[in-house]
């Protein structure tokens, strides 16, 4: 049915105004061209919304029935318009960021508190989980962007690298004290080494890296950072992981040795769906990591 914003405004200022007069002052219209949009309305509808005469208006049965829902339309058209202007304009929201843990514990708190200052309307989801599972999210819709390492394929994806991040070693203070003498991969070789899960990114690269130089001795797996912190303490074994894990590690008391020659090196960067555009507030998160990230690099 072909009724318009305006002519369903025009008949709830008059239903709720005492004359024609009054609603067409407050429509800014003039008193023909108010009659004229109910006129047009009530053929629409096939019958009379208002019985008129000289001194006021009055809503016939027909017209009382419509008066609350046409109400309740505009409110809704209003409410409908007036959100989607606030996301443009980000005073309010929500988004949903994924990242792996290690980025989210040293690097994000800091992008966020940032991202919030400018935004401070917008409710931030965080969802730290595995590289393979940030890509995933992304791919699938469930998070906008993600923090990750730089995929090895990516299809369905746009990759835009922060930084680079240099691998290194992380050992205990008897395993270190070996390590140092000749921090080289061929020193790691010759240790027990505990890595992350078979099938990861980060234990490929690691493992594919050690074994240019030989066969690595591995001596235990795990699927979380913690865990291989705890495992490195206790003289399990050494690691190579990336430096942006650092400083977990070195807060249980490991020592981190950087490989000089030969270094592995990755870029740590956001990721989003190739086939899907960003939100405002994401893409104002996007363009404010990036700028940081750049802008740190030029002062480097």
């Amino acid at each position: 049915m072909d009724i318009s914003y305006r002519q369903l405004r025009a008949f709830v200022e008059v239903a709720t105004s005492s004359t024609f007069a009054e609603a067409s002052a407050k429509l800014h219209l003039t008193q023909p061209a108010l009659s004229s949009s109910i006129k047009k309305m009530e053929q629409h509808l096939g019958g009379r919304l208002f019985e008129r005469n000289t001194r006021n208006v009055n809503l016939t049965p027909e017209g009382e029935l419509l008066l609350p829902n046409a109400i309740r339309l505009i409110r809704d058209w209003d409410n409908t318009f007036s959100d989607t202007q606030n996301l443009f304009a980000m005073a309010k929201g929500q988004l949903t960021v994924c990242a792996m843990p290690s980025f989210a514990e040293s690097q994000l708190p800091l992008l966020l508190s940032e991202f919030h200052t400018s935004a401070p309307n917008i409710n931030i989801r965080v969802i730290d989980i595995v590289m393979e599972q940030v890509i995933n999210e992304v791919t699938s819709g469930r998070c906008e962007l993600g923090f990750s390492f730089e995929p090895d394929r990516k299809d369905g994806l746009i990759f835009e690298s922060l930084f680079r991040d240099q691998f290194v070693v992380v050992a205990n203070d008897v395993q270190a004290n070996v390590i140092n003498q000749e921090p080289h991969w061929i020193s790691c070789i010759a240790q027990p080494l505990v890595m992350m899960n078979r099938g990861s990114a980060v234990r490929n690269w690691t493992q594919n890296k050690l074994e240019q130089y030989g066969e690595p001795n591995i001596v235990a797996e795990t699927g979380q950072l913690s865990t291989l912190g705890k495992l490195i303490q206790h003289g399990l074994g050494i690691s190579v992981m990336p430096s942006i894990c650092a400083p977990q590690m070195i807060g249980l008391g490991l020592s981190v040795i950087k490989i000089e020659k030969d270094p592995l090196m990755k870029n740590i960067g956001l990721i989003r769906n190739a086939r899907k555009g960003l939100s405002v507030s994401a893409r104002s998160l996007w363009e404010l990591s990036v700028k940081k990230y750049r802008k740190s690099q030029e002062v480097c």
